[in-house]
């Protein structure tokens, strides 16, 4: 199946996004956690369990933020191989490198800017390669994802942790409600920006693809066998797919 790329309603404009998770960088981490009642936490490292790290290659989170999964990473291949987070907002990487030295420092982590449509890697040069809730976040969604497979080593795997629908009857409608309504007012009070990003959020949730549909898109990018895992009754998603040529298969 060939992906195609819709034109966004949301403003994903690389300039755009940029500045707003620069404004919001000091209390990204907080108001993830209490916006996500700490789940978001438990969504990360179930996402580094079902990964298989066994390879002697290092290991790249793309769209790191403030390196959360990197340094789950990290402490699960008990520093064996290298992590290295990428994002292309320094702000969020400056935060990244303080709580690498205050909290982390034993793992082997460092933290590039980097724009994942354009990953200044050669290719297969990683075992595996993750995005947590960043993904939607890229301008062009499928260039993202070809990006990420090019740079993932041949056996390796893409993992994509991301907001999904919950299709469950009754708490879908509860699920939309909070956050549409909810989460922006609580958000904003909390991290006031002038880019609105708490109307971003839960606006670029509900236009991004999610499911068998985002699955579909990783596979035309290159992946194969692209496993779904609803998280939570679907308010999260993780998709993991096989980095193989056809010489391997």
């Amino acid at each position: 199946m060939t992906a195609t790329t819709e034109a966004p309603q949301v403003d994903k404009s690389g300039r755009r996004v940029r500045d707003m998770f620069a404004e919001i960088a000091p209390r990204y981490d907080l108001m993830n956690h209490l916006l996500s009642l700490g789940i978001d936490i438990r969504w990360r490292r179930q996402a580094t369990r079902r990964l298989k790290l066994d390879g002697d290659l290092p290991i790249l989170d793309c769209c790191t933020g403030t390196g959360d999964l990197a340094f789950m990473l990290a402490r699960r291949v008990q520093g064996r191989v290298a992590v290295i987070g990428s994002d292309f907002c320094a702000p969020m990487l400056r935060l990244a490198a303080a709580k690498h030295a205050a909290r982390h420092a034993d793992l082997p982590v460092r933290f590039l800017e980097a724009d994942s449509q354009q990953l200044p890697f050669e290719d297969a040069s990683f075992q595996a390669v993750t995005v947590a809730f960043g993904l939607r976040n890229v301008q062009d969604t499928d260039r993202g994802l070809r990006e990420m497979v090019r740079v993932c080593a041949d056996g390796g795997q893409v993992a994509v942790l991301e907001f999904s629908q919950p299709t469950l009857p009754g708490f879908r409608q509860l699920y939309q409600a909070y956050f549409r309504h909810v989460l922006p007012r609580v958000g904003q009070r909390f991290a006031r920006n002038n880019q609105s990003a708490y109307e971003y959020l839960p606006n670029s949730v509900m236009e991004f693809p999610s499911g068998q549909s985002l699955a579909e898109r990783m596979e035309a990018a290159g992946l194969r066998d692209v496993v779904v895992e609803p998280l939570t009754l679907g308010v999260a998603s993780l998709y993991i797919g096989n980095r193989l040529t056809e010489r391997l298969r």
